[in-house]
């Protein structure tokens, strides 16, 4: 994965400048293009006998399709360059885990700070329920985290967008567990939806891949997630069929003897439902 993401890294780097220099170029292209039609109608406006040339020549180029046409490709080019933009920041975020160092984060906070973000996607009668047990703070890359709740929950909230059933909800259970010696923070997401097929589990952290349509996933956001967690934290990652239908992701983060005794528990915190 390492070496996947000093490739990524270079891939982004080089994408990024071109698709910058495009981006910004667009505006004054579509307003200059605005500019040149307005100038053209002003022109029919005050001359409307045409010299037979210039009436020739406007039927052959089909003017009055090229006015209507115009804006609309101006306004797809923009579209596209801003779902480049979108794939390249998804690229830079894969090969990005060293940009800032670790610190003590409450991860409870992280996650109702994502769900907040989400707030407006969790619409429509999804119910949020959440039961928290009691974490300490855990030194990590709060933001890298973060970005994984942000991607799991996001795939959940997809997932229950394909499902029909009344009660659609995610599920979200924090805790901590021994094995072997070792302590680790759990936290598990889970909805209710339509679940993954086995072939697809076997392949779903693999950068790229993806089952959504063209344009709508870069296949990016697990495999950062993946290699947040197992090459950012020493954890793992896993996706596993949900009990009553559904998917579950798994993450798992082991916790020092040194952060548990520098790090305060947090309050337990009661089990919640949200319906948004």
């Amino acid at each position: 994965m390492s070496s996947l993401g000093q490739m990524v890294a270079g891939i982004a780097h080089e994408i990024n400048n071109p698709v910058n220099f495009i981006f910004a170029n667009l505006p004054y292209t579509s307003t200059y293009t605005e500019n040149l039609l307005s100038l053209v109608n002003l022109y029919k406006q005050n001359f409307p006998e045409i010299p037979p040339e210039i009436e020739d020549f406007t039927a052959e180029i089909d003017l009055e399709f090229i006015e209507e046409d115009l804006p609309q490709m101006m306004n797809s080019m923009k579209i596209g360059a801003e779902r480049i933009r979108s794939i390249v920041l998804s690229l830079r975020n894969f090969s990005r885990l060293d940009e800032a160092d670790k610190k003590l984060a409450d991860i409870h906070e992280g996650i109702d700070n994502t769900l907040l973000l989400l707030s407006n996607s969790l619409k429509n009668g999804v119910s949020v329920v959440k039961r928290y047990g009691k974490l300490p703070s855990i030194e990590c890359y709060p933001s890298q985290l973060n970005q994984v709740f942000m991607n799991l929950l996001s795939n959940a909230i997809d997932a229950l967008k394909e499902s029909d059933r009344p009660d659609r909800n995610i599920t979200i259970v924090t805790g901590v567990f021994l094995s072997n010696g070792t302590k680790f923070l759990r936290v598990t997401i889970a909805d209710n939806g339509p679940g993954i097929p086995e072939d697809v589990k076997a392949q779903i952290f693999n950068p790229f891949f993806t089952t959504k349509p063209v344009g709508k996933g870069t296949g990016l956001g697990l495999a950062i997630s993946y290699k947040i967690v197992v090459d950012g934290h020493g954890g793992s990652i896993k996706v596993s069929e949900n009990r009553g239908g559904g998917t579950k992701f798994t993450v798992e983060i082991p916790i020092s003897n040194r952060q548990e005794e520098g790090s305060k528990n947090n309050e337990q915190r009661s089990s919640a439902v949200r319906s948004y």
